[in-house]
């Protein structure tokens, strides 16, 4: 058994996986405010999940959070979740739990789970002459992402790999910025337009109200003129986002999450859409909706530990 933790800003949510992939138990709790109240939650949880199921083995811990660790410093960096970060998350929980913890990113978690056993899965006859490379990111209100290389969760020598949403977007026109600005340093990036934020704005900045995402893509389906030019526009940007990450990794299968990713005529119109900007024609890339969905964090971060042997 392996369980899964993922901590996020409104919640805490522990997952026990079987070594099959099957889910045997699950637990949620609310994320308190200061440091060392998460830490006892968290242990609350997996202590929780160990006394649900029993298991021959002590069942190893994986945990994804915002932000990233930084090697070196062995410190959470960039997290929303303001207590964790400048902290050793890691070695508190092992020390904790009185076991090593692995512990990655939210957004790698999520492609992690989509790689192992989801929409993202190796085919029977995948070719593995070359690295196999899945890219996944999460379309919320903010905009993550991750890439796996053969079933491991790149990381990269700063931890930082796949901070890809804070660059700036790929094959900007004269004349063109972003809809809003984002928190980060960097102008016109990512995020700012593929978020749901950005998406959001784009259709303020067409003369429309203030509504989510989800309801621009309806309003788009029922046929209403300005909220289709909206999200055209975010289909441009994601584009070229996308295709920059075919262009520098060209992975098998592109996994996209999150709220703004439920609407279909993104997987319909995304693949010639992406080839405009990309160096390949003719792509084998598959832009694929995530399988576990919301599961996908959770999952993943059991998935940091393989099955034992």
């Amino acid at each position: 058994m392996r369980i899964g933790i993922d901590v996020g800003g409104t919640k805490i949510e522990g997952l026990a996986l079987g070594d099959d992939g099957r889910e045997l138990a699950r637990q949620r709790v609310d994320t308190p405010a200061d440091y060392a109240a998460v830490l006892r939650a968290i242990a609350a949880v997996v202590g929780g999940l160990e006394r649900e199921v029993t298991s021959r083995r002590t069942p190893t811990v994986g945990v994804c959070t915002p932000g990233f660790l930084q090697p070196g410093s062995g410190l959470i960096r960039n997290a929303n979740l303001l207590s964790l970060n400048d902290r050793p998350l890691d070695r508190d929980l092992a020390l904790a739990l009185g076991r090593p913890v692995r512990l990655a990113n939210d957004a790698k978690c999520f492609v992690l789970s989509e790689a192992v056993d989801g929409a993202g899965a190796p085919p029977r006859d995948l070719d593995r002459s070359r690295p196999d490379v899945v890219f996944g990111a999460t379309l919320g209100t903010g905009v993550g992402g991750g890439i796996v290389v053969d079933g491991r969760v790149l990381t990269g020598e700063n931890g930082a790999a796949t901070e890809w949403s804070h660059t700036t977007l790929a094959f900007l026109r004269e004349g063109e910025h972003a809809p809003y600005k984002c928190h980060c340093p960097h102008a016109d990036c990512i995020e700012a337009f593929t978020s749901g934020r950005g998406l959001a704005a784009m259709y303020r900045a067409l003369g429309g109200d203030e509504v989510t995402g989800t309801e621009i893509g309806r309003r788009a389906a029922a046929g209403d003129e300005r909220a289709e030019r909206a999200f055209a526009s975010y289909e441009d940007a994601l584009a070229r986002a996308l295709a920059m990450v075919v262009n520098m990794i060209d992975p098998r299968v592109i996994v996209l999450g999150g709220g703004v990713s439920n609407n279909a005529r993104i997987f319909a119109n995304l693949p010639a859409l992406c080839e405009r900007y990309t160096v390949p024609k003719n792509l084998r890339t598959k832009i694929v909706p995530a399988a576990h969905g919301d599961a996908s964090g959770v999952r993943g971060a059991a998935c940091l530990w393989p099955v034992a042997q």
